[in-house]
């Protein structure tokens, strides 16, 4: 999965992320702030599930959602760009989503993996972005019996 690409053109930085790091994943989740639509062309055939996040402009929020719920082998896995927690009911799970077995959010740019009232807050860090963090990263969930996250530091971007 990904997050805050902030792309507003072609970047072979995430052309090659895709190809060596999702080549094999099911399915890819974008956490939000594209900025451009196009950027979703980048994923080819592979299956995106996406949202919107602040810094996307209104062509971008015209065709995606501000939070979905994807549903996998079972489990519920929430999507959305900004977490507060001002704008959560519950136990950090924002509202309008119901309970979720996972939650995957952006807006940070700082990677998070952490399980807190049984659920999964994931946060893959931003892919071309290290504004705000020391370095790029993506995340890997793994559905099975259980989900767990893996985030993964990009070294070459």
């Amino acid at each position: 999965m990904v997050s805050d690409t902030h792309l507003k053109e072609r970047d072979e930085r995430l052309c090659h992320v895709l190809e060596e790091h999702f080549r094999d994943c099911d399915l890819i989740l974008h956490a939000g702030d594209l900025v451009d639509p196009s950027v979703l062309a980048l994923f080819g055939k592979r299956d995106v599930r996406a949202v919107f996040g602040n810094a996307d402009p209104p062509e971008v929020r015209q065709i995606l959602s501000d939070r979905i719920v994807v549903h996998l082998n079972g489990f519920r896995l929430g999507l959305i760009h900004d977490c507060e927690m001002s704008t959560v009911d519950g136990p950090g799970i924002p509202r309008g989503m119901g309970s979720v077995d996972c939650l995957v959010f952006g807006h940070t740019h700082r990677p998070v993996n952490f399980v807190s009232g049984g659920v999964l807050y994931f946060n893959p860090g931003s892919t071309t972005s290290n504004r705000i963090s020391r370095y790029n990263s993506i995340g890997i969930l793994e559905i099975g019996r259980t989900i767990t996250g893996q985030i993964i530091e990009l070294r070459d971007n």
